[in-house]
């Protein structure tokens, strides 16, 4: 996915056919239709995932890779069934690229694990090592998950970390990309789709530079995935993090996709049942990944949740899907740009956007504004969206967002502006 991704070719969704399969829509908010604008923050589930993880509760609850009887078996193949569903779907040359985490934050804080662990012991691979005067790149746009766990890996190895700002019209700002991005920098980790002002970076230029100084790269792609069509083998990327919950599945779970030779030489993440190859007193060896990386009892009916969720948004195919947010995204910014004192943040187009779209209304605090809509069923997010330096980049503390998904309908926007109508009435 790039922000150049053309979806116009694709078939149109039948958004109707659709929302008949999410049993939340039809239901009523403070006595209104409820308008559920809120997919960036976590997505509604579609009756075939709920049936899949009901199911599973019923007929084959069982622990995986520790039983040879029946119900254990059939737990295991569904939960490595998900994965390999999973992998399919995000093109992952192997399904054993795809760990299992708790979330999007699980999986950064995992990849940064394995720089830390590589400085303090011997057999730490070299690769991952760092020091004073190495150095990590992120960007101003990054949700705290992308930005927190760098910051901490820094402090606590003496990396520096740098940033890539942003333009005035939402972009990131690559103007100075080659004096960011130089031969100390080991690790460049960047948001795919922002979160908060709905930017779709293309990774090419900074996949280009990073592999030219020999850096890797994680992409934070939570809100590109549920969204597009993602090709992991073409997207030049080392690592990518995303998450269950905002793509149709259950929340606590989320997934790590690696290159199969990175994965091999991180070390465990966390240490228990089932990561382990062989256990003495003295030292303990560790299973090869993904098992690694998935100690514990895992998130089964979470796994075959997300798996029942990849088959639904496979069904309907990604590509329409784009296709149908971009056009709500246009729909929204032409209707949201009759709104008086509307300031919206993010590129002012639909090209390069995902289905997400920050505003302010002037002189009115967005926790007000969000107050209101819910009154007339419009459920929108106010805050700083976990992206507190994107806030501050325009001069703002926070944005109410409005986000789109795959049974979003016009009619669902046009009830946002006569909320933002209404709002006015009542504030202005």
């Amino acid at each position: 996915m790039s922000s150049t991704i053309a979806a116009q070719d694709a078939p149109q969704l039948d958004v109707e056919k659709i929302r008949a399969d999410f049993p939340i829509l039809g239901r009523e908010v403070n006595g209104h239709p409820l308008v559920y604008l809120d997919s960036a923050n976590t997505s509604q589930k579609p009756q075939q995932v709920l049936e899949a993880m009901w199911q599973h509760y019923a007929v084959h609850n069982g622990n995986v890779s520790r039983s040879v009887h029946t119900v254990g078996t059939e737990a295991t193949e569904a939960y490595e069934g998900a994965r390999a569903r999973l992998a399919a779907f995000i093109g992952a040359p192997s399904a054993d690229e795809v760990v299992f985490t708790r979330n999007s934050t699980e999986a950064i804080n995992l990849v940064a694990y394995a720089f830390l662990a590589a400085n303090v012991t011997a057999e730490g691979d070299p690769r991952f090592r760092l020091g004073p005067g190495d150095e990590v790149v992120i960007s101003e746009m990054e949700h705290h998950s992308n930005i927190v766990p760098w910051q901490l890996l820094c402090q606590r190895t003496g990396a520096t970390l740098r940033w890539l700002g942003i333009t005035d019209d939402g972009r990131l700002d690559e103007t100075d990309l080659d004096e960011i991005i130089t031969d100390r920098t080991r690790l460049v980790s960047f948001v795919h789709m922002s979160n908060i002002l709905g930017t779709i970076n293309d990774p090419r230029r900074i996949v280009a530079r990073a592999g030219e100084v020999g850096a890797f790269v994680m992409m934070d792609s939570s809100q590109s995935v549920p969204h597009a069509p993602m090709d992991v083998s073409t997207l030049g990327a080392d690592f990518i993090a995303f998450t269950g919950h905002k793509m149709c599945g259950p929340t606590g779970i989320g997934a790590l996709w690696g290159r199969g030779d990175l994965l091999a030489a991180m070390p465990p993440f966390l240490g228990g049942g089932s990561m382990i190859e062989s256990v003495r007193m003295e030292r303990s060896t560790f299973a090869a990944p993904p098992t690694r990386f998935e100690a514990g009892t895992p998130p089964i009916a979470q796994a075959v949740g997300l798996g029942a969720a990849v088959d639904y948004l496979s069904e309907l195919g990604m590509a329409a899907v784009r296709r149908h947010e971009q056009q709500i995204t246009a729909y929204a910014l032409d209707a949201l740009a009759t709104v008086p004192g509307l300031r919206i943040f993010g590129p002012p187009t639909p090209e390069g956007r995902g289905g997400i779209i920050s505003f302010d209304l002037e002189g009115i605090h967005p926790h007000d504004v969000g107050q209101v809509l819910d009154a007339r069923g419009v459920e929108v997010r106010v805050g700083h969206h976990c992206a507190q330096p994107t806030c501050r980049r325009f001069g703002v503390s926070s944005m109410t967002r409005a986000s789109f998904y795959l049974h979003t309908t016009q009619a669902e926007v046009d009830s946002l502006v006569e909320g933002l109508e209404q709002v006015r009435k009542v504030f202005g």
